[in-house]
């Protein structure tokens, strides 16, 4: 009995040994991947930020401009492109919605994003757009991959249109979760014009008509969770200008928007709450259940053998052998 207790104990940590490996590199990266129905809001501020009054074309000071962000998932579209691209894929439609101190819309910038669910990048598909024009990305937008590494990534930055490396700056500690801090830097790049103006009557058209441009710069700052990869803060030191032509009259340029944005407060705490909780999922399939498994596959083979030498252990009594009866002599 004790050596067929010790061949099922030993089949047995054969079994979960093998699992182990098998869940954390075959599994999880097969499991882990973005629900296409996600939906997710965030609101930034610039509080004593620059802004510039169309009315009379000149920059003024403001208490605060706030920033709406959302992406919202779109199911339908993620279904259709997934029957094409053979993949998981996740669509967001985004919307970038800026108000001024005084609730005023100061621009609405709509997005739609298509990316593998698993693996974060990009998938491009008919409908990829910012503000309505087709864009083909390179890099990641939002989120970060699953088990984000040190190293710098190529980053899709919307107002420009262009991919540039966000770079990893060091591991910190951000309201108690360990992060990855990246940074970003866009020099001063000529970009469109929102499709949809702050001022009725003035249109990106109307405005190319006076040979005025428009130019930004940012500063991108990020603090991401590894093994989620999603940021759980995040700022901008952002500045925009509106140069040359006849609208600013004899001035060389005017500053659009100069502020620090930073996500709000309120914000920050559902987030790192609402990452920590994923946190605690990844850690399950890549760390808690492999090395559980492994353990446990150790301990029934040492069982195993401690059944196997028990059934050979020195000293039990010999099995009698069975003999012929010795024929009786008279």
């Amino acid at each position: 009995m004790r050596r067929k207790a010790g061949l099922v104990l030993l089949a047995l940590a054969v079994f979960f040994a093998a699992l182990s490996p098998l869940l954390r590199w075959y599994a999880f990266p097969r499991l882990a991947k973005i629900p296409a129905n996600q939906y997710q809001d965030m609101v930034l501020e610039a509080k004593d930020a620059t802004l510039l009054d169309y009315g009379t074309m000149k920059a003024r000071k403001v208490s605060k401009v706030t920033i709406v962000q959302t992406l919202k998932g779109n199911v339908e579209a993620s279904e259709k492109i997934e029957k094409t691209a053979g993949k998981d894929v996740v669509v967001w439609d985004g919307l970038s919605y800026v108000v001024g101190p005084d609730g005023k819309m100061v621009s609405k910038i709509p997005e739609r994003y298509i990316f593998d669910a698993h693996t974060q990048e990009p998938v491009h598909a008919t409908g990829e757009m910012v503000d309505g024009d087709p864009v083909k990305r390179q890099g990641i937008e939002f989120k970060w991959p699953f088990l984000t590494e040190k190293r710098d990534y190529e980053y899709f930055d919307a107002q420009a249109r262009i991919t540039a490396p966000i770079h990893y700056k060091g591991t910190q500690n951000f309201r108690g979760v360990e992060v990855y801090y990246f940074e970003q830097t866009i020099p001063w790049t000529k970009v469109r014009f929102p499709k949809t103006m702050p001022v009725e009557g003035i249109t990106p058209e109307s405005v190319a008509k006076t040979g005025t441009t428009r130019w930004y710069t940012t500063v991108r700052k990020f603090w991401v969770e590894p093994l989620t990869g999603a940021p759980v803060y995040g700022e901008e030191i952002h500045k925009e200008e509106l140069r040359g032509g006849t609208l600013l009259g004899d001035r060389d340029k005017v500053t659009a928007f100069a502020g620090h944005v930073k996500m709000r407060e309120d914000y920050i705490a559902s987030t790192v709450d609402l990452v920590k909780s994923n946190r605690a999922l990844v850690l399950l399939l890549t760390s808690y259940l492999p090395w559980g498994f492994l353990a446990l596959g150790l301990l029934l083979l040492a069982l195993s053998l401690y059944l196997e030498a028990r059934s050979r252990r020195p000293g039990d009594p010999e099995p009698t052998k069975d003999t012929e009866p010795e024929p009786v002599s008279a």
